[in-house]
């Protein structure tokens, strides 16, 4: 894992620019900017150095700060949407669909909170705008749609009752969200590893065992290595 201490060591790579795409260059440097320090360290004028153009150069693509914010933000919500996406493909798929799809959404819940643990400026600055879009569907949100896949394949072994599903991914996200930010900026910021680990595992095998109302639910309640809190 990452400390915060570590990722302050890391450098902004910095250097010239000479041509191209420069308003996506901004927002690259601007992400890295936001791995080492976070939303606060996103600045048009500290982008502008880190590519090695003039600030009056980079105002042209970003009129302020807020603007070239929401940009990075919406980058940092791609970089842990990529994270939980490739997680789940990583799931070799089993025998048992149930204990594939199982393993697919609790592998996605760990993912998100290790992702936080490990790049705690990004998912602090994928989260950091203030003002809500009203305008905007929550649906849309590729986070959202990955976790509704994974919810809709529980309920398609029968390990989730069709019933509980309208809603769950809000359960599921609140659960390891929660859990992250406790480990990014919370009283879990300092734990030992073993800790640490414990609180993770118990977050997603109680999700889980919350999910189990379907027709197929048992004996994976007390069975399956992602939910049986003994096991």
């Amino acid at each position: 894992m990452t400390s915060s201490d570590d990722a302050a060591q890391r450098p902004v790579r910095e250097g010239p620019y000479h041509h191209g795409d420069l308003r996506n260059a901004l927002v690259q440097a601007s992400a890295q900017l936001a791995e080492i320090g976070g939303p606060s360290a996103v600045t048009v004028r500290a982008a502008a150095r880190a590519v090695g153009v003039t600030a009056t150069a980079a105002y042209r693509h970003f009129t302020n700060h807020e603007e070239l914010l929401t940009a990075v933000c919406e980058q940092a919500e791609q970089a842990l949407f990529e994270a939980l996406s490739s997680a789940m493909e990583s799931v070799p798929p089993q025998a048992d669909p149930t204990a594939t799809a199982i393993a697919q959404l609790a592998t996605a819940g760990r993912a998100y909170i290790e992702y936080a643990d490990r790049e705690r400026g990004l998912f602090r600055t994928a989260f950091c705008i203030g003002e809500i879009d009203v305008e905007k569907d929550v649906r849309e949100d590729p986070i959202f749609a990955l976790l509704a896949t994974g919810l809709d394949g529980l309920v398609a072994v029968g390990f989730m009752d069709p019933r509980q599903r309208p809603g769950a991914e809000f359960t599921g996200w609140a659960a390891v969200h929660g859990l992250a930010g406790l480990i990014v900026d919370g009283p879990l910021a300092d734990v030992s590893d073993e800790e640490r680990e414990a609180a993770i595992r118990h977050a997603v095998a109680t999700v889980l065992r919350g999910f189990a109302t379907g027709p197929h639910a048992e004996p994976y309640r007390s069975t399956d290595p992602h939910i049986a809190l003994d096991a």
